[in-house]
């Protein structure tokens, strides 16, 4: 599906009084400090959703210091980004996917699951209103997260009975500015089998902050994850899915229990795969990665995301040695597939797999 598809939906809207538009510096954006005039909303009461709504970006009402979502941490959400091409067209990169993400979360968590058509045409709408927000230039975009929590006021352990749905929007500009450092962590677990790892819920990042300060204050950016069990194989770097280049093979982990599932990851693979590169989803332990590091035979690490798009890994730190990765060519893999995404997501280049809506 190329176009955005609408559905008759009613949705009633609000507008601000007065757009903050023209306060934004669009040279200077820190990732997720600013927000757009308005936010999408649904209710979810009495077994469906409904009150569907457009309003001015502001504080949410009726949030009482019993809320569920306060003490239990039901709540999940997704990160996609908005974009504009030479007509002017908005455009969305794998939205489909992110929908499709946001529903397994809600399974996992107890949570009824978002109707496609609330999503995308609550979506449609709120990015037409505020599409004057969506940043012209090129390393900048509009990121979206929209989220789903729990809204009951009772300290009951059990699934809420009310939700809330939020779309909420910002333009951003780069989550790194600089290539990556990362740590091998190999005492703190991210996620175990039959855990929340492949949900994107609340508790999963907060579970990852304290380890992740700890290796920040020695000088890394980020953590590489390893299995909760042996802590011997590689799993994730911390907001991003991760990948190595080790002779002429790109290794990633595979999806799973205690992986999450990333869009940019697949589209990732499916690029690579097409140009002929031998990819290779499986476990890769930590003594393969050094032993690559020091034979030579490591290429390039990089990680994959919606925010951060891909990010190029320059230094991995493992029982108090760092590993100075070589510096990444113009024509290395990662590059090529960065060009590649944003070609496709900006409408520089044809759409050949359906992965863009646009309107």
């Amino acid at each position: 599906m190329n176009e955005l598809e609408t559905a008759t939906l009613e949705i009633s809207t609000r507008l601000t009084e007065k757009s903050r538009l023209p306060e934004i510096d669009f040279q200077n954006l820190n990732f997720g400090r600013v927000f757009s005039d308005h936010v999408f909303l649904a209710d979810y009461q009495n077994g469906r959703w409904q009150n569907l709504r457009i309003q001015p970006y502001e504080t949410l009402p009726r949030l009482t210091p019993a809320n569920a979502c306060l003490h239990y941490g039901q709540s999940v959400f997704e990160g996609l980004k908005a974009y504009t091409n030479t007509e002017k067209e908005v455009i969305l990169f794998r939205a489909d996917e992110n929908w499709k993400r946001l529903n397994k979360s809600a399974v996992r968590m107890c949570i009824p699951q978002i109707p496609k058509e609330i999503y995308k045409e609550g979506m449609r709408m709120l990015l037409d209103m505020d599409r004057g927000w969506i940043p012209p230039m090129d390393g900048a975009s509009l990121y979206i997260r929209p989220l789903i929590y729990a809204k009951d006021n009772s300290l009951g352990v059990r699934p809420s009975d009310t939700y809330q749905f939020v779309i909420l929007t910002g333009p951003v500009g780069a989550y790194y500015g600089e290539p990556v450092k990362v740590k091998v962590e190999t005492h703190f677990s991210r996620a175990c089998e039959g855990g929340m790892g492949a949900a994107k819920s609340a508790g999963n990042y907060a579970g990852s902050l304290y380890p992740a300060q700890l290796g920040l204050e020695e000088g890394y950016h980020q953590l590489l994850w390893t299995d909760s069990k042996e802590h011997k194989y590689i799993e994730e770097a911390g907001t991003m899915n991760v990948m190595f280049l080790i002779g002429n093979q790109l290794i990633t982990a595979e999806s799973g229990s205690t992986i999450l599932d990333g869009i940019t990851r697949k589209s990732v693979l499916e690029l690579a795969r097409e140009w002929g590169v031998d990819v290779q989803e499986r476990k890769l332990a930590v003594s393969e990665l050094i032993e690559s590091l020091e034979n030579g035979t490591f290429v390039e690490a990089f990680g994959t995301g919606t925010a951060a798009t891909i990010a190029p890994i320059c230094q991995i730190g493992y029982e108090g040695k760092n590993y100075d990765l070589p510096t990444v060519a113009k024509d290395a893999l990662s590059n090529r597939l960065l060009t590649e995404l944003e070609d496709i997501r900006r409408g520089r280049k044809a759409d050949t797999k359906g992965w863009i809506w646009k309107f």
